[in-house]
């Protein structure tokens, strides 16, 4: 919550694990808005360049409803090189992106923008190497019978039981989950 003197705190997500991350660092955000944005790649963009942006167009858009106001946006993007993979809503793009990170070494890409109360944009950008074990078919199978990876960017969410799929983890475990604590927190306590 805003203490006096400081700027409201609003977050641009429709994610309940963002916001159960600020909760979990102490941070509630005064209002919570989602942010309606067109997450589709442009031609030839980069996975990082994706999250950047992504980040600042979600905390944009909610920012023009809240002036004077912190506007925290975030974007979490699951590349494996160069390939992003999308948020999953259906089994058979699931199972796809499930197999490719099979037994490979992906990149998950936060990024965060926190538009200040003049409308300034500051930025943070945090990348994870996680590794997969391969990924038996039955597997595959089991994970999609728990539906955990509904909505979930590379299908799947390394909170639940696909932690069991995880060989190694080089970065933040946070940016993985939704949202780069550290970082968000630092980002926050510099503009408050």
């Amino acid at each position: 919550m805003a203490s006096s003197g400081s700027p409201r705190l609003i977050l641009a997500s429709a994610s309940p694990r963002r916001l159960d991350l600020l909760r979990q660092i102490g941070i509630v955000p005064d209002e919570v808005v989602p942010a309606c944005v067109d997450e589709t790649p442009v031609r030839r963009e980069l996975p990082r360049r994706l999250a950047e942006r992504l980040a600042e167009a979600k905390a944009r858009h909610v920012a023009e409803g809240f002036p004077g106001a912190l506007v925290l946006g975030a974007d979490t993007v699951v590349a494996c090189g160069r390939r992003v993979l999308p948020k999953t809503d259906d089994e058979a793009t699931a199972r796809r992106c499930l197999g490719l990170l099979s037994g490979r070494r992906h990149t998950v890409y936060g990024g965060v923008c926190v538009i200040n109360g003049a409308g300034r944009p500051h930025h943070r950008l945090v990348t994870t190497a996680v590794a997969f074990k391969r990924l038996e078919e039955a597997d595959i199978a089991d994970y999609i019978g728990t539906g955990e990876w509904r909505g979930k960017a590379g299908a799947y969410a390394i909170q639940g039981r696909a932690a069991a799929f995880v060989r190694r983890i080089n970065g933040s475990y946070s940016n993985v989950v939704g949202l780069p604590l550290f970082e968000t927190a630092a980002l926050l306590k510099g503009l408050r």
